[in-house]
């Protein structure tokens, strides 16, 4: 098939061009100028994909087969969110059908199940509109990546203590690593199953707390846990505060939503949300893959692979 890609500079991103080009598809990634893939394979469009005009010019009339969307805010800004999430996503559910795409293959976020933050309303807002497109369409909503929960590996390594909000048991989630959601979300394109479909998953089980992810790590590094309690309270006055300032600032605004989402992770598990039990629930969680959180932290500790935190490191 000849697919176009978006998204393919970010870590997902990399992980789909890479099964794609594995199964052998024909593979077009959107790319800002100055933007270069790290995947061998992918034909590269330069554009704006904020600008309709840009992405249709780049494409150039060639017709395509189905669209993949691994599009998302690096900074979590509120006026990032609406154009990466939404307005972006619109240009290319537009170019893709009048290239005749048939299917769009979306990665989305299972946060989205209780949205609170900007990202997640732009996210939601882009899934109703690629409901109703009359394209065939899939949402994949994975629960936490390693990356998202690599960020105190180094710091652990370095002596200090490994944080956790609260007693560190509030919250659990079915990370799932990047090449396994790649495969996942190619796997799309053919699984009749996967049509239609909003597809909640998670790596192999069973549910992680933050403080069995600490305990895991400092036994992976022969040392005697160090764990510090961080209170709930501490990040909601935080984010309560650049939120008071954010009304009269901008850039205060961003800072506050930056907290806000940090809050939301501290307090949110990234599990299916049962609503009859009012309550997340591990066991609807479905699973895939074979990766495991723990190969991820070993690897890291090794050496044998490396995690970029980007915007989204909180420590």
């Amino acid at each position: 098939m000849r697919i176009v890609l978006a998204g393919a500079t970010g870590t997902i991103g990399q992980a789909v061009a890479r099964e794609l080009v594995r199964q052998g598809h024909d593979v077009l990634c959107p790319l800002r100028q100055g933007s270069t893939l790290s995947v061998a394979g992918p034909e590269s469009l330069v554009c704006e994909l904020t600008d309709l005009g840009s992405l249709q010019k780049a494409l150039n009339g060639q017709p395509v087969d189905a669209v993949m969307s691994c599009l998302a805010t690096r900074t979590g800004a509120v006026s990032d969110a609406w154009t990466v999430e939404h307005d972006a996503q619109i240009n290319l559910l537009k170019v893709g059908a009048e290239a005749g795409a048939r299917h769009f293959v979306l990665l989305s976020a299972i946060c989205v199940q209780k949205p609170r933050l900007a990202f997640q309303k732009a996210k939601l807002a882009f899934e109703q509109r690629l409901m109703e497109s009359g394209l065939v369409w899939s949402i994949v909503r994975p629960t936490a990546f390693f990356k998202s929960l690599s960020g105190q590996v180094a710091r652990v390594q370095a002596g200090k203590p490994f944080l956790v909000f609260g007693d560190g048991k509030a919250t659990s989630c079915k990370p799932i690593s990047d090449r396994d959601l790649a495969r996942f979300l190619v796997r799309c394109l053919s699984d009749p199953n996967a049509r239609n479909a909003v597809l909640p998953i998670g790596g192999p089980g069973p549910a992680i707390t933050p403080l069995e992810q600490a305990q895991h790590l400092f036994a992976l590094l022969d040392r005697e846990p160090h764990i510090r309690h961080v209170p709930f309270a501490l990040m909601g006055a935080i984010a309560g505060t650049l939120g008071l300032l954010g009304r009269f600032s901008r850039a205060m605004n961003d800072k506050a939503e930056f907290a806000r989402t940090g809050q939301y992770y501290a307090t949110e598990s990234m599990l299916v949300w049962n609503e009859g039990a009012g309550r997340y629930d591990a066991d609807a969680t479905p699973e895939f893959g074979s990766d495991t959180l723990w190969d991820h932290y070993a690897d890291l500790i090794a050496g044998r692979t490396t995690t970029e935190l980007g915007d989204h490191a909180v420590f």
